[in-house]
């Protein structure tokens, strides 16, 4: 796959896929700069090591990114660094492909198509309110929620489809589980309805697409995570 369209010279960025470590948060959310320097197999590339100025950035074996390929078509796929060493006077990064190359999305966050069951209600006055003002929110429980099913998450938000209609511009709450590490991880998110359209060949039943709002930095970073372990566990189905 990976030599039909990807050759020695196209720039590539890095980016780690999760935290590193409290201490290291920063660094975890830099992008590194280096370029394809050989396709070694059909899901392995041999990359230069990044530098910034004249210090070479030693990223740490089994390291796990989200890479982007810049060729005549910008392509994407989650990678982890299998080795490193130095050859003709180049420090180079060895890295395999652990979700399959797909065209860049250009957005903020890439987008899995999943069918996770979810259960969701429009938000009360006083519930918007203190979500409005940023506040540490307190959502009333006990109320009556509806079943729907999300068929794709990112770490920006999601898209689901219920036979409720909610509001374009309203809020809701989100509940849902996520198996990461496998441990099931209840997920309970405030999102802002975006957009709402009826499914034309399911009359009564409609999509929402979702943006989430005062989102935690380890639930987002949670839910990376959940995205790129599927994506892993894809591959590896795909593989044999």
């Amino acid at each position: 796959m990976l030599s039909k369209f990807i050759e020695p010279g196209f720039k590539v960025e890095l980016q780690a896929i999760q935290r590193l470590g409290e201490e290291n948060h920063e660094v975890a959310k830099k992008v590194y700069s280096s370029r394809v320097y050989d396709v070694i197999s059909e899901d392995r590339l041999e990359i230069t090591m990044p530098m910034e100025q004249t210090k070479l950035i030693l990223l740490p074996v089994d390291g796990e990114y989200d890479m982007i390929i810049y060729a005549q078509q910008p392509y994407q796929c989650f990678v982890r660094i299998i080795d490193r060493y130095k050859s003709n006077n180049v420090y180079i990064l060895v890295v395999e492909m652990t979700s399959n190359l797909r065209k860049f999305q250009r957005r903020a966050y890439y987008r899995f198509g999943c069918a996770l069951e979810m259960q969701s209600r429009a938000l009360m006055e006083e519930e918007i309110k203190s979500v409005e003002q940023d506040a540490a929110y307190y959502l009333t429980p006990g109320l009556p929620l509806k079943h729907s099913i999300i068929v794709d998450i990112s770490g920006g938000g999601l898209r689901f489809i219920s036979g409720q209609r909610y509001e374009p511009d309203s809020l809701i709450y989100c509940n849902y589980h996520l198996l990461i590490g496998g441990v099931n991880k209840e997920c309970e998110v405030v999102g802002k309805i975006l957009s709402v359209r009826e499914l034309e060949n399911k009359p009564g039943n409609f999509e929402h697409r979702v943006q989430y709002v005062n989102l935690d930095v380890d639930d987002r970073e949670q839910i990376i995570k959940y995205i790129f372990e599927e994506e892993r566990k894809n591959r590896h189905r795909e593989r044999g």
